[in-house]
């Protein structure tokens, strides 16, 4: 469970009101060993006559590789080995990581998923500060994909948790990665709570007794944390969008965040929350911006628009004759005023 596994499912779900089937070869399908060091991450072994029977069974018109895991290098080059046009995205920042946890040379890593994306037709980024860095770090065929929130689930209720007190809330993977500590080591009046599981989540608990950790929620329980707190503090430095952002604005809670890709592309600093490396005045004065104003700052991010950019991305790279002319009936005009450039002047087409 995480942001990007949430995003492909809502996909689907948006792709088949378009008319378009989308199928899925995934880390189910084979043998799969714990990831080191993130156990609950499975990862896939998958075997070239294996991978080539399922490709063959579905016969897709366009093939889209969501990332860069044995899976995903497999799909890789069974396409490039048969001329097979195909798409990839850019959904985490594993130089970052892999530097982290392993002590990984980053231009190693960028090295390895440069060659990895620049054999695509395209590669899609949620955000435009992304989509500039990547490209400033020699990655070729950028296309904007944003995301959406659904604001029927996340909106404010009247609703108190977590007490009546100033409630500082963080939603997400309990993981190194995402920099937690730095939120749980600020001096704030009120309650610290953190929604969600995750490999460091024993650990945390253990350190910091007076944080309220919930575990993983999903569905209306979400809803109702998100609701129950007033300010929703965001530490990553490394996430390349952050869904849990606009569930957070969705739900009249101001950002307080980190002022890094991501953040700075969906929070209107003063408006929808406060962008500062002084992550506790960030907090501290996030808790007087108006919630109201708050949610309205995210309505225009839909599940259906990004969808629709989606297909519309996999027409422009990968599709050509027939099936190109039956994309395109399934996107009617709306499509053009949501497709956002990452950048103003002209870019190469493919």
């Amino acid at each position: 469970m995480n942001g990007v596994v949430r995003t492909y499912e809502r996909l689907s779900i948006e792709l088949a009101a378009l008319g378009v089937e989308m199928s899925v070869i995934g880390p189910e399908e084979f043998r799969t060993l714990p990831c080191p060091t993130y156990p609950e991450i499975r990862l896939a072994m998958p075997g070239m006559q294996r991978f080539a029977q399922r490709f063959e069974a579905l016969k897709p018109d366009a093939v889209h590789i969501a990332t860069e895991g044995p899976i995903g290098w497999m799909a890789r080059r069974y396409c490039l080995k048969r001329g097979i046009r195909f798409t990839t995205s850019f959904h985490t920042r594993f130089p970052q990581y892999l530097s982290q946890r392993f002590a990984v040379p980053e231009n190693w890593t960028l090295s390895l998923l440069r060659r990895f994306h620049n054999a695509g037709a395209g590669l899609m980024v949620a955000t435009p500060s992304l989509a500039r860095e990547l490209e400033a770090n020699g990655f070729e065929h950028v296309m904007p994909w944003t995301r959406g929130v659904d604001t029927d689930l996340f909106h404010p209720r009247d609703i108190r948790l977590f007490g009546d007190g100033p409630v500082f809330l963080y939603v997400g993977r309990v993981s190194t990665e995402k920099n937690i500590g730095a939120f749980l080591n600020l001096d704030l009046p009120g309650r610290k709570v953190v929604v969600g599981g995750g490999p460091q989540l024993d650990e945390l608990r253990a350190r910091y007794p007076d944080v309220t950790f919930t575990g993983k929620r999903t569905g209306e329980e979400l809803a109702q944390c998100y609701a129950s707190a007033d300010v929703f503090v965001f530490p990553s430095r490394t996430d390349t969008f952050g869904i849990v952002l606009l569930e957070a604005m969705a739900s009249g809670l101001p950002v307080a965040a980190l002022p890094v890709c991501g953040p700075r592309d969906i929070v209107i600093d003063g408006v929808s929350g406060i962008l500062s490396e002084d992550l506790r005045t960030a907090a501290l004065s996030a808790q007087r911006l108006d919630r109201d104003i708050v949610r309205a700052s995210v309505a225009h991010y839909s599940w259906e628009n990004a969808a629709r950019l989606f297909l519309a991305n996999i027409t422009d790279a990968c599709l050509t004759g027939e099936a190109r002319a039956c994309a395109r009936r399934n996107l009617p005009s709306p499509m053009a005023a949501s497709r956002t450039p990452v950048r103003q002047q002209p870019r190469a087409t493919h």
